[in-house]
C-alpha cells in the first residue's frame, strides 16, 4: 500500500519517463502537470492515476494533496520534477516576470509540494523524496543555474532534517537530457551533442539511485567534473565562461 509516488511535471519528459520506469518496479503513479490531455494519456499507459495542478500555485498545490492523500493517505515516494529553462537570457537582460517564473517553477514549487506531502510521506515511513536539480545548479551559468543551487541547498537541507523522520532524501543532477522543454541537441555542435542522453537513460540510473539508498547522484557521472571544477577552481571557469560569451 506504500507503493504510490506522486511524480510532479509528468506529463512530458523525464517526468513521463521516469513514472514509466516507476511503475516497471511496481509502483503506482500519480502523474501531475498542468496539460490534463497529456496526463492522461500517460497515466492510461502505464495504468496510473493523475491530477492536473500547477504547483506554483499555493491553494492547487494544497487542493492537490488533499485529493491524493483522500485516496492513498501513505505515499512512498515523491518526485519533485517539475522545471523550466530561463531561455539563455542573463541577470541583466531576462524579462523580469519569466525570471520569476523560472524560480517559482524551479524552486518554490518543490517547497510547496514538498510541505503539502509531508504528513503522507511520514505515515509511509521510511519513504523516499526525489528532487530532480540539475547539475547546473552546482555551477554559476545564469538565472537557471541559480534557480537551481536554490532547489540543491533546498534538496541538501531536507536530507538532514527528515532523515530523523524517516525520509530519505534523494538529489538527482542530470547534465543535458534530450526533453520537449529542453530540446538540447538542436542547439549545440557535433561535439556538443555527444554529451547529451536521452531520458529513458536518466530514468533507469534513477530507480537503480532509488533502490539502492542513494543521498546524491550525477548523472552521466561524467558531468561531475564540471561541478568540481567551479567548486576548485571558480575564477578559472569563470574566465572561460566570460570568454565563451565574448564570442
Amino acid at each position: 500500500m506504500d507503493r504510490i509516488a506522486v511524480v510532479t511535471g509528468a506529463s512530458s519528459g523525464l517526468g513521463a519517463e521516469l513514472a514509466r520506469a516507476l511503475a516497471q518496479h511496481g509502483w503506482r503513479c500519480v502523474l501531475v502537470a498542468r496539460r490534463e490531455e497529456r496526463l492522461r494519456e500517460r497515466a492510461d499507459a502505464i495504468n496510473g492515476e493523475y491530477e492536473v495542478c500547477d504547483v506554483v500555485e499555493r491553494e492547487q498545490v494544497d487542493a492537490l494533496a488533499a485529493r491524493v492523500l483522500e485516496r492513498h493517505p501513505r505515499i512512498g515516494l515523491l518526485v519533485n520534477n517539475a522545471g523550466i529553462p530561463a531561455g539563455g537570457a542573463d541577470f541583466l537582460t531576462i524579462e523580469p516576470d519569466v525570471l520569476e517564473r523560472v524560480f517559482a517553477v524551479n524552486f518554490f514549487a518543490g517547497v510547496w509540494v514538498t510541505r503539502a506531502f509531508m504528513p503522507a510521506l511520514e505515515a509511509a515511513a521510511p519513504s523516499q523524496l526525489l528532487n530532480m536539480v540539475s547539475v547546473a545548479g552546482t555551477m554559476a551559468v545564469g538565472p537557471y543555474s541559480a534557480s537551481k543551487h536554490a532547489q540543491i541547498a533546498f534538496s541538501r537541507t531536507l536530507a538532514s532534517q527528515l532523515r530523523p523522520r524517516g525520509v530519505r532524501v534523494l538529489t538527482v543532477k542530470p547534465g543535458y537530457v534530450e526533453t520537449e522543454g529542453f530540446p538540447q541537441r538542436s542547439r549545440m555542435g557535433p561535439i556538443g551533442r555527444r554529451f547529451v542522453v536521452d531520458p529513458p537513460f536518466v530514468a533507469d540510473r534513477i530507480v537503480k539511485a532509488l533502490e539502492r539508498g542513494r543521498s546524491e547522484v550525477t548523472i552521466p557521472r561524467w558531468y561531475w567534473f564540471g561541478s568540481a571544477a567551479q567548486a576548485l577552481a571558480p575564477g578559472l571557469l569563470s574566465r572561460f565562461v566570460s570568454g565563451s560569451l565574448a564570442r
